[in-house]
This record gives structure tokens, sequence and C-alpha cells, in this order.
């Protein structure tokens, strides 16, 4: 197996044994970019010599017997909203022609102390509004959309040209892509990942989270990010945790929520058959499988609207005015559509999440995890705007990559994507496990022990 292969775990093991140098890790993560990368474009910049310094760096560090921990020399991607000092962050928009960050994020900064090795900045969505990644192709189908807006993140860990890249996640961004690629992502706890240092879509919506291969090695990557950090308003005081999940298969005791509304609705048949059958090989695994009806349905897409919009052409106030023709159409119409959502909606907005995320509350302590798809389709084509259901119904493909994905936004509760198969046309499937608030132990638990019950996932065949 080739360097750039490993998963974080394998590779901070080779390392710490003295079975892979630095070097080697990085040079064969930069060689597989440079392979892959004219295929995918997932890459607004690589920080080639930046991270080549830095694992001669790691190298010399490690003969002197310093070893920072599992993220020491692991070569990582960073979606371009999340600020590296000297490095532009672009959000993929003309609008940051120019840009360079004076500072770091906190999770960048948090990254450097644990020892990760910075290989590049990865696209978004223009500015996180979008769930395609326009600039991106898919890791398994180049005529297939990355999903998004954290496509750059997702297509950079399933095609091996990071062994893990952070994301962030407003309505589902960390969650589709992975899903949608093949590769395992994690939306935290609403403020348990500080934001300070990355660019906004909608503040209250809004989460920093990883992108990796398998469930173990987002639990490493979590247990550095985590904490409280004053500079982001959101950010909760909580006390260190591991999250790596560690522990073998048995389940026996495990609460899995199977929703009877909402998450199988309107799903692809292919998706929902893979979903059921991870689901009972939970069960099989020990866990007991309880019927559960997701509360206030019919208000989601309303309240997702009603925050996201105002608060994105909030932040978005000044370009708007001053270089709209900056924008991409797509995000132009929806900051321009913003400006003409009443105040009383907005309220009526964040009255609803409150009433929400009651109510959800009251229905995950029946339970310890739901587990439901991430994606109620695969893949679809570049250039494809709607999908037609069954029943006749037609949806726009933003609006179904989302719709899943989102209530764990407006509650703010946890939420892993997990890769459990793949369709007729082999693109990858995702099932997407919630739980309560600070619950993380509990998704990792669940989805590295379904993962451990399967063969070792392949990279993408890019290339």
């Amino acid at each position: 197996m080739r360097p750039y292969e490993l998963s974080l775990a394998a590779a901070a093991d080779a390392i710490r044994a003295r079975r892979l140098s630095p070097v080697e890790l990085v040079d064969s993560v930069l060689d597989r970019i440079e392979q892959v990368e004219p295929h995918v474009g997932a890459y607004v910049t690589v920080t080639a010599e930046r991270a080549r310094g830095a694992a001669r760096e790691a190298e010399r560090d490690m003969a002197r017997g310093s070893h920072r921990g599992p993220l020491h020399a692991v070569p990582t991607g960073l979606k371009d909203l999340i600020d590296v000092a000297g490095l532009a962050t672009t959000a993929s928009s003309r609008v940051r022609a120019g840009h360079r960050a004076r500072a770091d994020s906190t999770v960048a900064a948090r990254l450097t102390e644990a020892g990760a090795i910075l290989v590049g900045k990865t696209h978004t969505h223009e500015f996180a509004y979008g769930l395609t990644t326009p600039q991106t192709t898919n890791a398994w189908d180049r005529d297939r959309i990355a999903g998004g807006s954290s496509g750059g993140s997702a297509v950079a860990v399933a095609s091996g040209a990071a062994t893990f890249a952070l994301g962030t996640d407003t309505g589902g961004s960390i969650r589709v892509p992975s899903a949608l690629n093949g590769v395992v992502g994690l939306k935290p706890t609403y403020g348990l990942v500080p934001r300070h240092g990355v660019t906004s879509l909608s503040w209250s919506l809004d989460h920093v989270g990883p992108i990796t291969r398998t469930v173990e090695d987002a639990g490493i990557v979590l247990t550095a990010l985590a904490g409280h950090d004053p500079r982001d308003p959101a950010s909760l005081a909580t006390p260190a945790v591991d999250h790596r999940p560690g522990g073998g298969t048995d389940l026996t005791g495990v609460r899995i929520g199977v929703p009877r509304t909402y998450y199988f609705d309107r799903v692809d048949t292919e998706v929902e058959s893979a979903v059921r059958r991870a689901i009972e090989e939970l069960a099989a695994l020990g866990a007991h499988l309880v019927d559960v009806d997701i509360p206030m349905t019919r208000y989601i897409q309303a309240v997702q609207w009603g925050l996201m919009v105002p608060e994105a052409t909030a932040y978005h106030a000044d370009t708007l005015r001053t270089a709209p023709e900056l924008y991409q159409a797509d995000v132009r119409i929806l900051l321009e559509a913003g400006e003409l959502m009443p105040a009383g909606d907005h309220l009526r907005a964040q009255r609803a999440r409150t009433l929400m995320r009651g109510e959800w509350a009251r229905m995950l302590a029946e339970v310890d995890v739901i587990a439901a798809p991430t994606v109620p389709i695969t893949a679809v084509r570049a250039g494809q705007e709607a999908v037609t259901w069954p029943d006749g119904t037609v949806e726009g493909v933003s609006d179904a990559l989302v719709r899943l994905s989102v209530p764990a936004n407006i509650t703010g509760v946890p939420a892993l994507s997990v890769p459990v198969g793949h369709d007729a046309a082999g693109m990858p499937i995702g099932m997407q496990l919630l739980g309560r608030p600070l619950g993380e132990r509990a998704l990792l638990r669940v989805g590295h022990a379904y993962e451990r019950t399967r063969p070792a996932r392949s990279l993408a065949p890019v290339a």
C-alpha cells in the first residue's frame, strides 16, 4: 500500500513506529495531488514547498524524540473558508481577489499545534452558498457533481490527495459531499469546534468539522479541534474529551432510532435499501431498533431558509452593494433574495427553531442514535437541475441534497455520515447517524462498529 492510501490512524502508527517518514508521506500525497488534480479540481491552491519544509521539520522533531501525537506529520487540506496566516482565503470567489489572511483560524492553529501538515486549500461552492462545488468533480465519476459546499475537501480525501481535510457545514456541507464521494464526514455539536477565522455563511447554523477515510480518523481529528475559544460567541466551554471511538463491534444496549417519518420519504430505492441493510447490521451487532417520528417536519425547509438567507445577506451586505458583478449568478440571486425577506420571517424561524430543538430533545431522550440516509440520491450528473420522484413530485437537486441533512443544523445536534455501499452505477451511498448534543462519542462508537464489520474501503479510482 502506498503512503497516500493510508488512513490517518494507519499513517500515524507507521510514523510513530518509524516504518514511514514524514517526508515519504507528504511526498506521496503531493505526488498524488499532481496525478489526480487535473481530473478532479479539488484544490484552490497547493502549498507544496511549505508542506515539504514542514515534513522535514517533523522528521527532525521525531529524530529528537519529540512526537506531538497522531496528527503529527499527517497531510491535510483545509476548505478555503478557513484562514491560514499568509495564505489567501478565496472562498472560491472573485470577491476575495488579492486577499491574504493575517492570522490563523482557531482550527488551523490547533492542527498546526498538533503537527498536521497543510498541503493545500480546497474548493468550496462560492462562499459555501451551494450544494455542488462546480469547480470540482466527483472522485468516482468526473461527469457527476462532487456535492457541496465542502466538495474539494471530500474529493481530496476520497482520491488520496489529502489524508484528512476540514470542511464547514451550514445545511449539510460536510455530510453531503462526504456521502457522494464515499468518505466519512462529521458535523459536530453546534459550538463544539470554534469558528474564529472561518468565513461565515450563516452564524447561527455554521459548523466546522473533519472529513476522513474512517470513523476512527474522524474521532482523532475532532479531539484536536474541540475546545472553547472565547473569540467565537457560540463556542461551548466543554471539558477536553478523547473522541476516538475505540472498542469493538458489540452494540448491545445501544438504542437506534429508525425514522418512520421524513428521512425515508422521497428517497431513491437503492439508497434506502443500502441504509436499511446497514441498520440491520447494527441490529445484528446488538443494537435495539426503535421506531421514531421526526417532529415538526413541515417546518424544516422554511426554518432553514428563514435563518440562513437573511444571515448570509447580512454578512455580504457591503460587497453585494458595491461589487455585485463579482459573485456567481446563483449566489448573487440568493443574496439579493435575502434583502427582500421581512424581519418577521426571520423571527418566526428563530422561534420555530427553539420549539424544534425542544421536540428533538424529547425524541432523543428515547434513543441514543438515529440512523437514516445522509442524502436521498447519489451524485447526479453535472448540469442536472431536478429529480422526479415516482409519485410525480419534481424537486430541485439542491433541495434534495440538503433535505435530510439540514435538521441537524437547525437543532445543532451532531451528525456523522458513514459510507454504506454503492448504487448500480458505482456511486457511493451514505448513512447518517444523529445524536444528542455533545453525543459525538455515541455516534462515533456506532459508526466505528459498523465500519469494522465491512471490508476496508478503497480510494476512488481517479486517473
